[in-house]
């Protein structure tokens, strides 16, 4: 028997998460020019990252042969204070992606027990099973979370439950009232983790961070990919009570956010300018596209994200389609909608040629 015949049977059984597809891979593919494809796939930031970022990260690069702060004093510090928070409540990770697996080093077993929402993100139920854990999917009606039935769903075994707001790839939110219900008695062997990579373009996000300072079992995810628009460098955080804290602390690698993200995303913090700009044309956008979606008559989820999930009837053959148009949008099959794509919201330009696009791509004859 080969070494790698006796990987754990829930690594072999792993099916890798998938990402959008790359403007370079398909300029090869179709043997067209970079500078003619636009991508509306990943939810990234179509106005590039923050300026000051830039300058920030320019300036990092001429210590590129000193190891980073480890302990990223200045990033944690600057977090902290703009919220609230002690620099001792905030824990860094490559992407806030890395955050999940932290809680998964430090609380997930074999056996255990996650709970998300039926249409949640894709990584949490792959870190699940990464350490073995069995995931439960709780019905999503009309794509909104069901906090009372995940709530229900909890059992001895339940370890992490996992509440994304906006929530991705459906772009719905829950409010206030739904979580503070939620959270009301909770039992004490779970940890609650909200998502919040996409909660700068809610108008009135609820606020989580009140459980941090009672010291609730709770960790709020964030990033610097979206808003700040620096997804290239995998830098995130996320923000918990400081004994629970300290225990994620104790499971990342030594020096995991680089210098020059750690740069980047202390400068992107307080460009408030750039994040401004990227929600005034996020709001612009998502509705051109709204009401581009309403004209061709088709069924949509109203967003509350950078994105919206639109039903095209069959998502993987709109998809090539506009891929063979010079166009990158997600298919929705790997979230058990094979009817449907995502679409990022882009520059405005952008928006208009895939609303011009779509008619074409969603004609069975289209070639």
């Amino acid at each position: 028997m080969s070494i790698w015949q006796t990987a754990h049977k829930h690594i072999q059984d792993l099916v890798a998460y998938e990402p959008g597809k790359p403007v370079e891979e398909l300029a090869r593919e179709m043997g067209m020019a970079a500078s003619d494809i636009i991508k509306l796939a990943s939810n990234e930031n179509p106005l590039g990252p923050s300026p000051l970022a830039l300058e920030a990260m320019r300036d990092a690069l001429g210590r590129s042969h000193f190891y980073p702060d480890g302990g990223g004093w200045a990033l944690r510090g600057a977090i902290a204070a703009r919220l609230g928070l002690e620099r001792a409540n905030v824990v860094l990770g490559n992407g806030s992606n890395e955050i999940i697996e932290f809680a998964g080093h430090a609380f997930l077993s074999p056996g255990d027990e996650v709970i998300t929402a039926g249409h949640a993100f894709a990584v949490y139920g792959l870190m699940a099973q990464l350490f073995g854990a069995k995931t439960l999917a709780v019905p999503d009606p009309g794509f909104v979370h069901d906090l009372s039935a995940m709530r229900a769903a909890i059992t001895p075994k339940t370890r992490l439950i996992f509440i994304a707001n906006p929530n991705n790839p459906t772009g719905t939110s829950v409010g206030q009232e739904e979580i503070d219900r939620f959270m009301d008695g909770l039992p004490g062997h779970v940890l609650v983790i909200f998502d919040e990579a996409y909660f700068e373009f809610l108008d009135t996000p609820p606020d989580v961070l009140k459980y941090v300072r009672e010291g609730r079992p709770v960790v709020v995810m964030r990033t610097f990919s979206k808003i700040q628009g620096l997804a290239a460098l995998r830098i995130g955080y996320g923000l918990a009570p400081e004994p629970l804290a300290n225990t994620l602390q104790k499971t990342r690698q030594p020096f995991n956010a680089n210098a020059i993200a750690q740069a980047g995303a202390l400068a992107g913090l307080a460009d408030e300018e750039h994040m401004q700009r990227t929600r005034d044309l996020t709001r612009e956008g998502r509705k051109l596209i709204e009401e581009g979606f309403t004209q061709l008559g088709l069924e949509f989820v109203p967003g509350t994200a950078n994105f919206v999930l639109v039903n095209v009837g069959d998502g993987d053959a709109v998809f090539q389609r506009l891929l063979r148009r010079g166009v990158i949008v997600r298919a929705m099959r790997s979230y058990h909608l094979p009817g449907w794509i995502r679409v990022s919201v882009g520059t405005m330009p952008q928006n208009r040629r895939f609303l011009a696009e779509l008619p074409t791509a969603l004609a069975p004859h289209e070639g």
